[in-house]
């Protein structure tokens, strides 16, 4: 497989925006698309409208809006992609009389898995969003006064075990359960006279980046061979038309199966590596540090990173214990210790050595230092310093997140 990945002309994660557009824009004929954290669309049909995906909570009016300015006809069904906030938070603006909600067998489970751990995902996925989601219910507000903006929870009435076709108005509409997309609920709609495919964040947010398997935010992990699995049953369709969750559309069905031939590929290298290295007896940040993609598999690494796969995909087959310590099979971490290498060191000799090694280049053994020494001026220094050093080479949409919070709150 040859040429440069997709990913590379696409807008990447900085460039995701709430719902703001003054018009939906048509992406083929009668469908149009309203652009969101995730974005939403409307099918017209000659018997109603056909809603995929509702966007957050605010933005569900701006969505809304957007499509009865297109058509007013009734709503008979909504289509959920998956279960994350960003694609269900507005329902209840688009459940009138007689609405069918249409989700994925598994989204009990999913929804579940939310409820139950709903303050720790919020404020996990915080330090990445909450400026974003903020700025949009100001906007909202703005525009929709009186409005509701609170997180809707769907009560589906129809749900796609495997694959169920709809016949709506003249529409055809094929809808295929993905349980290795980006949640295990996870849901594509094919409509097959027209060749397109609504695949939500099947792929992940980013089109023909590494999927995540495992976010840094917290979710539970996601199985490779189910991913690779998942990519197969939409590339074998022929798509013409990829309508993603997020940005537009992708056309051609050869640039699309390449583009899925690649990522399906890029998936198998880096499974296939992991156990090999896990039968080799290699430890995981080994294999973290060394497997890597070949030139031809060109994917992204703008949402997932190959490296944090290998250790999901390692911890996804034997689980926490690493077999390199006694101690991880304790509740008693390093940081147990780092009174004691202060008291035998002193503060002032682990910092200095830390400088060191931040100005030799070795930012994470920097940080580990500085951090045994705890929150004085001198260690924070070190780690401010640290975290630019490692803001400035990241292009990962969570690390960089990640890592632009850390050096707010460290400065």
């Amino acid at each position: 497989m040859t040429g440069h990945g997709i990913w590379r002309t696409r807008p990447g994660a900085d460039q995701l925006a709430p719902a703001g557009a003054e018009h939906a824009t048509e992406i083929a004929p009668g469908i149009w698309m309203s652009p969101g954290l995730s974005n939403s669309y409307l099918i017209t049909t000659t018997e109603g409208r056909v809603v995929i995906n509702t966007g957050m909570g605010f933005e569900g009016p701006v969505h809304r809006a957007l499509y009865d300015e297109v058509d007013d006809s009734p709503i008979r069904y909504v289509i959920l992609t998956q279960g994350h906030y960003d694609h269900v938070g507005g329902i209840g603006h688009f459940c009138d009389a007689g609405t069918d909600v249409v989700a994925q067998a598994a989204w009990k489970t999913w929804r579940d898995d939310n409820e139950r751990l709903a303050s720790f995902r919020v404020n996990n996925s915080a330090f990445a969003f909450m400026d974003r989601v903020l700025a949009g219910m100001r906007a909202t507000t703005e525009r929709f006064p009186d409005a509701t903006q609170a997180q809707g929870s769907p009560s589906p009435t129809v749900v796609v075990e495997d694959r169920l076709t709809l016949e709506v108005g003249g529409r055809r509409l094929e809808l295929i359960a993905v349980p290795g997309g980006e949640t295990t609920d996870s849901l594509v709609v094919w409509l097959p006279e027209e060749r397109i495919c609504f695949s939500g964040n099947t792929f992940g947010p980013l089109f023909a980046h590494v999927p995540n398997l495992v976010t840094i935010r917290g979710d539970r992990y996601r199985d490779a061979l189910t991913v690779i699995d998942t990519i197969e049953t939409v590339r074998a369709l022929g798509v013409e038309t990829l309508v993603t969750g997020h940005f537009d559309p992708v056309h051609g069905a050869e640039l699309i199966d390449v583009e899925l031939g690649r990522l399906r590929d890029a998936v198998r290298h880096v499974h296939d590596e992991t156990v090999r290295g896990m039968n080799a007896g290699t430890d995981v940040r080994t294999l973290m540090a060394t497997i890597r993609l070949p030139e031809d598999l060109d994917v992204g690494e703008g949402y997932g990173k190959v490296s944090w796969n290998v250790r999901a995909i390692w911890e996804n087959y034997a689980g926490w214990f690493h077999h390199s310590s006694t101690t991880e099979l304790y509740p008693v971490g390093p940081e147990s210790v780092h009174d004691d290498l202060v008291a035998l060191a002193g503060a002032e000799a682990i910092l200095r050595r830390a400088r060191e090694r931040l100005d030799a280049g070795d930012v994470l053994p920097a940080i580990h230092l500085a951090e045994i020494v705890g929150d004085r001026p001198d260690a924070r220094a070190v780690l401010l310093d640290a975290h630019r050093q490692l803001l400035e080479q990241a292009t990962n949409f969570w690390e960089r997140s990640w890592l632009t919070r850390q050096i707010e709150e460290l400065s």
